[in-house]
């Protein structure tokens, strides 16, 4: 039989340090594309900056009110998904195990949902002004829905036969929704919520458009107005970073919270 290279069976583990520099590979070739593409002038730099004018445009910001911005993305953002995580992951729970409350949520959830967010914003300038309560109610908006869902589908994967299990050992419905439901679906809840923070970071931009004075969303936008495109890659890279540095920490909270977890 030829040999096989176990890297390349379905779903097979690699080797950390392989991980690592095959992940570091891909930022490298993105890097030498887009070098190939503006130092050798094949792309104007008013549409595409080079990676050196992008690091001068950083190290302006970080010499001015980057750190300012970051603070106050990373404020709205933390608030507004926090807040979608107290209500959706508790609701969801609820939604999953029982179909009465699915009957009852899951259609207005699902209409509500598959609606633009910028479409809102007008309504939350109404209801909360103007100020940082806005950006925290979009970034909300934008993430409760979907998280609702995916935690309600998380709870749906659970295994009826550890329910039945479970009943006939004498439990109650109670104590199978505490002992059996919850533990099983808190590593794909917490997956999820690895999602839905990647669709906060995403928001931000669209959470910081109006009347905003800080925020790297406001930053972009700003950038923009004046046609300055080597801000704007700075600010998403700089939003990129983040965004990575964040579902970073949650993967290895995962790998410390769930260790036994099958789903790794």
């Amino acid at each position: 039989m030829p040999h096989r290279s176990p890297y390349w069976t379905p779903k097979q583990p690699i080797p950390a340090r392989l991980y690592g520099i095959i992940a570091g590979s891909s930022f490298l070739l993105v890097l030498g594309l887009w070098s190939l593409l503006t130092y050798t002038g094949w792309v104007r730099p008013f549409f595409l900056p080079t990676p050196t004018k992008v690091l001068v445009s950083l190290w302006s910001m970080a010499q001015d009110r980057l750190w300012k911005d970051i603070g106050a993305s990373c404020w709205r953002i933390g608030a507004g998904f926090l807040l979608s995580a107290l209500v959706a992951i508790p609701l969801g729970l609820f939604m999953g195990t029982y179909k009465v409350v699915e009957a009852f949520i899951e259609p207005v959830n699902d209409f509500i949902r598959y609606l633009p967010v910028v479409s809102f914003i007008p309504l939350c300038i109404l209801w909360v002004g103007i100020g940082d309560e806005l950006k925290i109610l979009v970034i909300f908006i934008g993430t409760f829905f979907p998280m609702l869902v995916l935690v309600a589908a998380e709870v749906g994967k659970v295994p009826n036969e550890f329910l039945e299990m479970t009943y006939t050992l004498g439990a109650t419905r109670g104590q199978v929704l505490r002992t059996v439901i919850v533990p099983a679906s808190l590593p794909g809840v917490f997956d999820t919520m690895r999602v839905c923070l990647g669709w906060a970071w995403s928001y931000v931009v669209v959470a910081e458009i109006v009347a905003s004075s800080s925020g790297l969303g406001f930053m972009v936008m700003q950038a923009s107005r004046f046609l300055k495109t080597a801000d704007i890659f700075a600010g998403i890279v700089v939003i990129g970073v983040l965004g990575l540095g964040s579902d970073f920490l949650l993967k290895r909270a995962y790998d410390l919270l769930f260790p036994w977890s099958l789903r790794k």
